[in-house]
């Protein structure tokens, strides 16, 4: 339980005003937040830091490759019936980002964290989680990130004799197999859209087999655990068996699942389903995700799609045709330099949508869409494909980077 003592050295304290004030000056400069310049001089002046500044917290820390920034933000909303919350809520996931948002959260009980998939293990060292969300691993960032079985690899041996309730997606094998050697594990099955990075056992490398919902391994015997909490229709279903209305602003499948995960976490810390998912309706956007705005005298919904099980999920929420949509793709280093992911994204679901493509890699897209048959055209910038589409509300996809500049662009 978190307690009232202050855990900070002088020598912390120090190194958390420092890092502050670099954050102050970069926001000043108009470089950004400052949360990863701010943590990363702090962790500097005191490499513990961050094990210090979560020592009086409850942590949850939460990692996937698709919904942690939306499911932080949900269960961060939860967790506030039951004290103050310190959250990273702009997604500044690694390290340095972390410790910059803990640092400004001194009466806080309860830390919620979003976690890069690669630094999980060493934050969860680092931070003495209480519970540990874990959604799905998908592929993204084909230039830097390891092959997905060796980031459930990575977790696996990570979270190996960690104190930490798992709540877990009993959907996805590749998360199954990396939640298995916990000791305390709550399943969830909140689904998975995407299958095409889990169609061999994680565990043997043999052929899964999945009938229906089911999923198992022919040749070791690996199979899917029976959930606990399920998300069933529009409803969370708890270990009692009572089902939960879902309340969102936020659209989607994917959101239900998050919430589902979310009100699982609640739980945890002693907060009932009822009073969670009923705080979740609470938030209308995520750094921008979902929002719609007003550009050019025309309504532009923003959504964030950053690989092809994020672009999947995506395409499920867009209005029906002939709503016009417009594409954004980058390939900068936040977004991994390898555009080669756009040959798994099934364009085909865009069929008799108008499509404007733009972007740092627009022909790179436009030479996908050309082979999936779609109609679509090239423009130089947002203002000109906004000035194209036919009238009516207009979907903005946008992967990480591109998401960014959209932003700017709009004024959000």
């Amino acid at each position: 339980m978190a307690g009232n003592s202050d855990p900070l050295t002088p020598r912390a304290k120090i190194a958390v005003t420092a890092g502050k004030a670099v954050a102050a000056a970069s926001r000043a400069a108009g470089r950004g937040s400052g949360s990863v310049i701010g943590g990363r001089v702090a962790l500097k002046l005191d490499p513990d830091l961050l094990a210090r500044l979560a020592q009086n917290l409850d942590v949850v820390l939460v990692s996937a490759t698709n919904g942690k920034t939306t499911t932080t933000r949900l269960i961060a909303e939860a967790l506030r019936a039951a004290g103050p919350v310190v959250s990273n809520a702009l997604g500044a996931n690694m390290p340095a980002g972390i410790t910059s948002a803990l640092a400004g959260g001194s009466e806080a009980r309860y830390g919620v964290i979003e976690v890069d998939e690669k630094y999980l293990a060493g934050v969860a060292r680092d931070t003495d989680p209480k519970c540990i969300a874990l959604l799905n691993l998908s592929r993204d960032q084909l230039d830097r990130a390891a092959e997905t079985r060796m980031l459930a690899e990575n977790w696996r041996e990570g979270l190996a004799g960690s104190k930490a309730v798992i709540v877990a997606n009993a959907d996805d094998p590749l998360v199954v197999w990396a939640a298995s050697s916990s000791a305390n594990v709550i399943w969830v099955a909140a689904g998975q859209m995407w299958k095409d990075d889990a169609w061999s056992c994680p565990s043997c490398g043999g052929v899964m087999q999945r009938p229906g919902d089911d999923w198992f391994c022919g040749d070791c015997g690996f199979r899917r655990p029976t959930p606990s909490w399920a998300l069933s229709g529009d409803h969370v279903l708890d270990p009692h068996g009572s089902a939960w209305p879902i309340h969102l602003q936020l659209p989607g499948r994917a959101n239900k699942a998050n919430a589902a995960s979310s009100a699982a976490v609640a739980a945890v810390f002693g907060v009932p389903p009822q009073v969670a998912l009923e705080r979740m309706y609470q938030v209308q956007a995520v750094a921008g995700r979902y929002d719609v705005v007003q550009f050019q005298e025309r309504d532009l919904r923003l959504l964030l799609a950053k690989n092809p099980a994020g672009w999947l999920e995506t395409f499920s929420l867009i209005d029906p045709p002939p709503t016009p949509v417009i594409l954004s793709v980058n390939a900068r280093g936040a977004d991994g330099t390898d555009t080669s992911w756009l040959w798994d994204v099934d364009y085909t679901r865009l069929t008799g949508h108008p499509i404007c493509v733009i972007g740092d890699r627009k022909l790179d897209l436009a030479v996908r869409l050309e082979v999936a048959n779609q109609q679509f055209q090239v423009c130089e910038n947002l203002d000109q494909a906004v000035q194209l589409c036919p009238p009516g509300r207009i979907e903005v996809i946008a992967n990480y980077t591109a998401f960014q500049d959209l932003r700017r662009r709009v004024g959000n």
